[in-house]
């Protein structure tokens, strides 16, 4: 798990002549995209130049892409890095990239399925749960709160009054 790639950012375009790109942030900002040197676009590897704030997320200039058409070619490919990469987190924090496909368990022992999502409306990370397929329909999905969610080494244990 620990060099799964997570994707951090995506590229959503060109920006101007020069081989700029439009960056799809999914992380802290444009800032902390610096902390990596280099990512992973489709097998291919971008070194970052620089980065700044830009409008619905970020611009930024890789080495690798020297004009506009260099940078629509890349559009819509993934950033990754790998999980390794990524800083150590404190107590009770989590990567969504380490929970989502977890297994899960009811409190009470019942398998449940795996967490295909995590979602923030506003009131803190829900869990969306995937049961598992039945007679080849797909299963259910059902919603949970995350302080009803404990997490384990290999699965997510979930409060059985949450269990839909």
């Amino acid at each position: 798990m620990m060099d799964k790639p997570v994707t951090l950012a995506a590229i959503v375009g060109a920006h101007g002549v020069a081989g700029e790109v439009r960056l799809k942030l999914f992380g802290e900002g444009a800032e902390s995209l610096k902390a990596y040197g280099s990512f992973d676009a489709a097998g291919r590897t971008l070194t970052l130049k620089s980065v700044r704030p830009g409008p619905n997320g970020a611009v930024a200039r890789f080495a690798e892409i020297g004009d506009r058409g260099a940078a629509e070619a890349l559009r819509g490919t993934a950033l990754t890095v790998p999980r390794s990469a990524l800083p150590p987190l404190a107590e009770g924090e989590y990567y969504h990239a380490d929970i989502i496909g977890l297994p899960c368990l009811s409190s009470e022992g019942e398998a449940l399925g795996e967490i295909i999502a995590i979602e923030n409306f506003g009131a803190g990370d829900i869990v969306e749960v995937q049961r598992p397929s039945v007679e080849g329909k797909p299963g259910k999905r059902f919603m949970a709160p995350m302080h009803a969610v404990t997490l384990e080494a290999e699965r997510a244990v979930i409060d059985a009054l949450f269990v839909e």
